[in-house]
């Protein structure tokens, strides 16, 4: 969610919520689950919400929003490219060079191995380390990622 004010409204209901609720729910129970799925079904509805709003002006203003969406989906993008370089440079030489000849060049982790004159599992444990921290960099990405990957899936 690009709308930091939408977020902060969010997470203050869901909180709300669990105050007004408070009898209701069972706190034997784990309740950062219950936070998190809160969250998400509520940004759901916010994202399904806007995009109701968004064809509902594309109806009314059919020549002005296209181009601000266009435009706005390329910088996202190109931002969201760039980061990703950033943090594929970020990456410590030795994870960043099997991550390459793993996710770019094809090769299967016996072959980097091969070619490194390393383990197999040492090429596990430095694809282990890329991903965790690529995941820790983008983090902010991949939240807006798994929520995209929802809505596409509810179309």
């Amino acid at each position: 969610m690009h709308d930091i004010d939408a977020c902060k409204d969010i997470v203050h209901n869901v909180f709300l919520n669990l105050w007004q609720k408070q009898d209701s729910i069972d706190l034997d129970q784990p309740i950062k689950p219950y936070l998190f799925k809160s969250v998400h079904n509520r940004c759901l509805n916010y994202l399904r919400d806007q995009k109701k709003i968004v064809r509902h002006d594309l109806v009314t203003n059919s020549e002005e929003v296209p181009a601000y969406i266009e435009s706005r989906d390329f910088l996202e993008e190109s931002e969201l490219q760039s980061r990703i370089l950033q943090a594929l440079e970020n990456l410590p030489e030795k994870c960043r060079k099997i991550f390459h000849k793993n996710r770019f060049e094809g090769k299967k982790y016996s072959e980097i191995a091969e070619l490194e004159g390393i383990s197999v599992k040492t090429v596990e444990a430095q694809m282990s380390k890329a991903l965790k921290l690529l995941r820790e960099e983008l983090s902010d990405y991949l939240i807006i990622f798994y929520f995209f990957m929802h809505l596409i899936q509810g179309l």
